[in-house]
């Protein structure tokens, strides 16, 4: 019997920080917990006590959960360069709570998630909330879609890593690449 592997999934913010607790394993996908850490009671003034707040806050998901591994959304990338810089700094302090307590760290771009749960990569947070109850069959009541972009980075996760045949492999937008790489698949 195997024991099943719990994922940490991180949607990181310099506001609301989105986390989700799973347990996964070839019989299914549990939620374990799904929540949000707040930051804007800490002064902006001083980014470096949010980041502080946000390790620590990280840290103690870790240490309550006891996950083995953590995949963390990258950032997307926008036109405000500094809103860009705190986001980038919010996941990296995120990452090195994770390294410390050497937890196993995958990042995936949000395109990416969303296409793992919706099979649409521009689908909107709505619709992987929606998602995400029919998978899990599971009402979300959580009022931030941070939370929810954790649950989905978490079973993005657990997809890629569940399916070691997939790795490495190419995927197609369409018909036409696909039979470009294989004519003689074909009719």
């Amino acid at each position: 019997m195997t024991t099943p592997k719990r994922i940490l999934g991180i949607d990181p913010g310099t506001n609301v920080l989105g986390f989700a607790i799973i347990d996964a394993d070839k019989k299914g996908v549990k939620v374990i917990e799904i929540g949000v850490v707040t930051f804007s009671h800490i002064s902006t003034d001083n980014h470096t006590v949010k980041l502080r707040y946000i390790f620590e806050q990280v840290q103690d998901i870790i240490r309550l959960h006891l996950p083995q591994e953590m995949a963390i959304e990258a950032p997307f990338f926008g036109k405000n360069v500094q809103a860009m810089l705190k986001l980038g700094r919010a996941q990296g302090v995120a990452i090195a709570a994770g390294m410390v307590n050497h937890l196993v760290i995958t990042e995936y771009m949000p395109k990416k998630i969303k296409s793992a749960v919706t099979g649409n990569g521009n689908a909107s947070k709505e619709q992987v909330a929606g998602m995400l109850e029919n998978i899990l069959h599971t009402k979300f009541s959580e009022k931030y879609f941070d939370a929810t972009d954790a649950l989905a980075t978490a079973l993005c996760h657990w997809y890629q890593s569940s399916s070691p045949g997939l790795a490495g492999k190419k995927s197609y937008t369409g018909w036409k690449g696909f039979l470009k790489d294989n004519p003689k698949r074909g009719k």
